[in-house]
């Protein structure tokens, strides 16, 4: 037995057997509960190490070979697992409120699991090809097959497959820059490309314009998985490229090229967000300036910046999770996500309509939720730094935040004789209800998951330190 066959292949074959059950709860439970599993396994197995069961002893493999090449999760990827399954557990949870489990569930599962793998192949060239597969199974998520792909679903299938000829070519010419160190003109050409391939994997402006269009044609639910998801794994993989490579991470260029491109996301998605009347498209715009903020943590310095990184993670991907269950609410009822139809929709739906507007605060970084310390910190290490650049942020959460008011005068908008009603099952207010409270508590005691938070910068042997 070894650790990439517990956790890659055997979701692999969970995706296919989680599609077997035709009704929706089944499907979400037993994702819900398989991912879990998977998520305590690699939180309490060793990997690498004997454990010894009564009178029998068990070791499980770090590494296995596979078509001749290598895939490996050592102990120090251990905490990094137990993150992901256990976020992705959430999102199969909730599939079912979400009326999107038959779908959702078995997709998520292989994605997840694909992007694991992209996260230990070795060499690094074939994880393009795992993430490319992973983009593929996510066009039925996001087009199901007798509905015709809008433009949005054409334009990210075109710009995440645009990124793979970068990342391969790369690949190649860092090669060359480890048989050659002093060759300077091959070391900027590697990284040119290299940029250029994560420029389309994050949409970092201005190739993000598939995310709004892709947030007003599928499910809110299976759009927020992919803004979850997709950039999640690409960031981590590009942080291994910053670890591996010494001249990568210690380039003054390219902690400035990182700091400029995460500005320039928070800016421009939150200045378009204050002028959005789509509730979807709000969502995409926010999704947008949590990207540029992790690229930001990334550019701070050493001793918070990856501590930054991986704190924004865990609330990005609940506020993400609350925000798209909410907005599923409403759309399963019938209703267009536009300002001018929702109208007073608090009446109606007074939990998904809370969810709405605490999640998006939370991704403003309001005090008291869950956004607050991650970006508490990267503003403080930002401000260290230049005090342009500190403002520039601000202006981008301030527009943000702008969307988030704007919001807020919508829903509770309504006539004075309008009636309170109440159209969301219970589920639905069960899951968004238990969503809120976790962004409350996670945003007042951050510390409770100071255990997990503290091992996952150990997955970067260099960065880490």
């Amino acid at each position: 037995m070894s650790a990439p066959i517990i956790w890659i292949l055997l979701p692999l074959g969970l995706s296919l057997l989680v599609w077997l059950p035709r009704r929706g709860h089944i499907t979400a439970m037993l994702g819900g509960l398989s991912a879990l599993a998977l998520s305590g396994a690699a939180w309490l197995i060793p990997v690498d190490t004997a454990l010894r069961i009564g009178p029998w002893s068990l070791k499980i493999a770090a590494s296995v070979q596979i078509l001749g090449r290598r895939i490996l999760i050592s102990p120090a990827d251990q905490p990094m697992l137990t993150m992901i399954y256990g976020l992705a557990a959430l999102w199969f949870f909730g599939a079912h409120a979400a009326g999107l489990a038959r779908r959702l569930v078995p997709l998520g599962m292989a994605i997840t699991a694909l992007l694991v793998g992209s996260l230990a192949v070795e060499p690094f060239l074939y994880a393009a090809l795992l993430i490319e597969m992973a983009v593929l199974l996510a066009i039925p998520l996001l087009s199901p097959p007798n509905q015709k792909p809008g433009r949005g679903v054409v334009r990210f299938l075109i710009y995440q497959t645009l990124g793979m000829p970068f990342i391969l070519f790369s690949g190649w010419l860092l090669a060359g820059v480890e048989a050659s160190p002093g060759d300077l003109a091959l070391a900027v050409q590697s990284a040119t490309l290299l940029g250029l391939g994560f420029a389309f994997l994050l949409a970092i402006f201005p190739l993000y314009t598939w995310i709004p269009l892709l947030t007003e044609e599928s499910s809110p639910y299976a759009v927020g998985f992919i803004l979850w998801i997709l950039p999640t794994i690409t960031l981590l993989f590009g942080t291994g490229f910053l670890d591996r490579y010494s001249w990568l991470r210690e380039s003054p260029q390219m902690l400035s090229i990182l700091r400029s491109a995460g500005l320039l996301m928070i800016t421009t998605g939150g200045l378009w967000a204050a002028f959005q009347r789509h509730l979807g498209r709000m969502m995409g715009y926010a999704a947008i300036t949590g990207v540029g903020f992790a690229l930001l943590a990334l550019s701070l310095e050493p001793e918070y910046g990856l501590a930054a990184f991986f704190l924004l993670i865990i609330p990005r991907a609940i506020g993400l999770a609350i925000w798209a269950l909410s907005l599923s609410v409403l759309t399963m009822h019938g209703e267009s996500l536009r300002f001018r139809t929702m109208l007073g929709k608090m009446q109606a739906y007074p939990v998904a309509s809370t969810g709405i507007i605490l999640a998006h605060l939370s991704a403003t970084g309001l005090p008291l939720l869950a956004g607050f310390p991650a970006f508490f910190v990267i503003w403080e290490g930002l401000a260290r730094q230049s005090i342009g650049a500190a403002i520039w942020l601000g202006l981008g959460l301030a527009g943000l935040f702008t969307g988030a008011v704007r919001t807020l005068a919508v829903l509770v908008m309504s006539s004075e004789n309008t009636p309170w009603e109440w159209r969301e099952t219970w589920l639905q207010d069960t899951l968004i209800g238990l969503g809120v409270i976790v962004l409350f508590m996670y945003g007042l005691f951050p510390q409770w998951l100071q255990p997990l938070l503290v091992n996952l910068p150990a997955a970067f042997e260099h960065l880490g330190q």
